[in-house]
């Protein structure tokens, strides 16, 4: 086990600066579980430290595995779990045992619950389907599936339904002791792009803020007060003002993130350095903790991403955690965390044993 210094999960005050729309740090937290509300200043002072790892449906399934119990990927290769875990409620709403990527709810649900025992951090992302057309979250063939869903539209009451079943998902995550267990939830995620009905030439500005503020105030109306919002746009923002073009309001969001994964190694540096420079500044302004809320290089064929490319963008930033896509089972080379005897693996171990990357058991 590596020898790193313990977090400090001391509470600190800040109040919010700069850009319209500010509220103070006392107001939000008058909403939240005394657990989430620590959970949000550890995200603030880790970068003190170094920045967490997480990787998604990493105790679930892997390369060549399937639901076996106390296994990842991630684990196998460096000893140790991820500090974050993701998860995905995609197809919830439609009321199922299993969500889009055939994993059990109650699955989920049980390694919520176990990660938060060991110290680990969880975030919930949600690629729900399309209202109107019933199809996965991806299908745009219709321009109308936001305004649909908006008070007044032909699927707010479905709509309404929807949110429900998150909700009551969400007011399950409890320990033994009753303590409701903080979430970082990503709902409505890469809206600059266009590829999800929520999408940027799917609703106005105007819609997609109505979307959001939904979303939580219907959440908060069920008693979900135990969830950090992520506002995660995708890299296409070039400026601090197209970042924030769809931004609900500091009272709805309490982190910053964005998406983006690498294809070719200099545009994706490229890429990297001007979208943390954005989040770094839309951080400082607006006092909230940033992550990477997803990233990674598929079938990772660079033998040294980890240490050469990955670890020297993220570490000249002020960033809580760097969050990696999932190993699917069912798709042959897509992957974005190693695996026992994969290229990178070795590569990893470096990466894991730096004292400025952040894995479960340094939450101790």
């Amino acid at each position: 086990m590596k020898m790193k210094n313990k977090l400090v999960m001391a509470g600190i005050f800040l109040l919010a600066l700069g850009m319209g729309g500010c509220v103070t740090r006392e107001q939000q937290s008058a909403s939240k579980t005394v657990e989430t509300e620590a959970l949000l200043d550890k995200l603030i002072r880790l970068p003190e430290k170094g920045f967490m790892f997480g990787h998604q449906d990493d105790p679930v399934y892997g390369i060549r595995w399937d639901g076996d119990e106390n296994r990842s990927d991630v684990k196998s290769v460096c000893g140790d779990y991820p500090a974050v875990m993701a998860f995905d409620l995609g197809r919830i709403e439609r009321g199922g045992e299993k969500n889009l990527d055939d994993v059990l709810f109650e699955r989920i649900r049980a390694e919520i619950i176990a990660h938060y025992n060991r110290g680990g951090v969880c975030s919930l992302s949600w690629h729900v389907d399309n209202p109107v057309t019933g199809e996965a979250s991806w299908d745009v063939s219709d321009s109308t599936a936001v305004a649909s869903v908006l008070p007044g539209g032909e699927n707010h009451g479905k709509f309404l339904g929807w949110l429900d079943r998150v909700a009551d998902f969400m007011n399950s995550l409890v320990t033994k002791e009753g303590v409701k267990i903080p979430v970082i939830f990503r709902p409505w995620h890469e809206h600059t792009g266009s590829w999800f009905w929520w999408g940027q030439n799917l609703c106005s500005a105007e819609e997609y803020k109505s979307l959001w503020k939904m979303t939580y105030d219907y959440l908060q109306e069920k008693g979900v007060n135990h969830l950090l919002y992520a506002y995660s746009p995708g890299s296409e923002p070039d400026n601090v003002n197209e970042y924030l073009e769809r931004y609900p309001g500091d009272g709805m969001v309490d982190l910053f993130g964005f998406d983006t994964y690498q294809f070719e190694r200099e545009k994706y540096v490229d890429t990297m350095e001007k979208s943390l420079t954005i989040l770094t500044e839309v951080g400082r302004l607006h006092n909230k903790p940033v992550a990477v809320t997803e990233t990674g290089y598929e079938a990772i064929p660079d033998s040294t991403w980890w240490t050469e490319t990955l670890f020297p963008i993220v570490d000249k930033y002020p960033v809580s955690y760097v969050l990696v896509w999932r190993n699917a089972r069912e798709k042959e080379a897509h992957y974005y965390a190693p695996y026992p005897g994969q290229i990178s693996a070795l590569d990893f171990v470096e990466f894991y044993k730096h004292p400025k990357t952040i894995f479960v058991s340094d939450l101790k």
